[in-house]
């Protein structure tokens, strides 16, 4: 289930005319962002209709823009226009899409320089295209829809190279959900960490020191909330969380 926060999946919220509704607690107040301002998430509505659009592919690695691994055994993936892109608050989201010949949900690792001009919505991968599609046709109607990822295991947090004490740069991986927010606490405050274009929430000044562990609350797009302490920072290194949305 999708709910809107501040920083919504502005994009993919934007082409589906979603509305939301909120799981748990309708606000959650008094949460310090980096400039000391209160941030609270607001309560919205399901996403009912699946939205129009147009579709064509290309050849998708898994890798792309959003930083993820290549995943050559798991290809069901696509591209997005950059209004859906949303500087990378797509990335991980899962979407149904619908084309003539069927649906297939991909997951999104990418965006699309061209799309939107052309006035194209998702490129998706080939192995895709061809489960909806003739690969023929080149470039389709579709509709599509924004829905759960179908992941096994925890979420999981992966610390970028280079990563210290005094540069953080954390990318979430696995995630059944769309992320909407990172934080973490410092001081016994929560601080949102700034998500950059390609797909990492990075403290530009790092998280400092962190003796009992980083602890990191993580917010996905409907509003469900996941907390994890994880061990010392290490360049390059994956952490599996204790739990994952639903």
């Amino acid at each position: 289930m999708l709910l809107g926060v501040k920083s919504a999946l502005v994009g993919i919220l934007a082409a589906l005319s979603i509305a939301v509704v909120a799981c748990g607690s309708d606000d959650v107040a008094n949460e310090s962002g980096d400039d000391g301002s209160t941030k609270g998430l607001k309560s919205a509505k399901l996403p009912i209709d699946a939205a129009d659009g147009e579709a064509t592919f290309y050849g998708a690695t898994g890798g792309g823009n959003c930083g993820f691994d290549k995943t050559p055994n798991d290809l069901d993936v696509a591209a997005l226009q950059f209004p859906e892109y949303a500087g990378s608050n797509s990335c991980g989201a899962c979407l149904l899409v619908k084309g003539p010949k069927g649906s297939v949900t991909v997951r999104v690792v990418d965006s699309c320089p061209g799309c939107e001009a052309k006035g194209v919505n998702i490129d998706l991968s080939a192995q895709a295209f061809a489960k909806i599609a003739e690969p023929r046709a080149g470039r389709i109607d579709i509709t599509y829809a924004a829905v759960p990822c179908s992941v096994t295991g925890n979420i999981a947090y992966h610390y970028k190279t280079g990563s210290t004490k005094y540069w953080t740069a954390i990318q979430l991986r696995n995630h059944k959900q769309p992320i909407a927010k990172l934080e973490y606490k410092r001081d016994g405050a929560w601080v949102t960490i700034e998500r950059l274009d390609y797909n990492y929430f990075v403290a530009k000044k790092g998280v400092g020191d962190q003796p009992s562990g980083l602890a990191l609350r993580v917010t996905s797009e409907d509003g469900q909330v996941l907390e994890d302490t994880l061990p010392k920072i290490e360049s390059d290194k994956t952490i599996s969380g204790k739990a994952q949305f639903r």
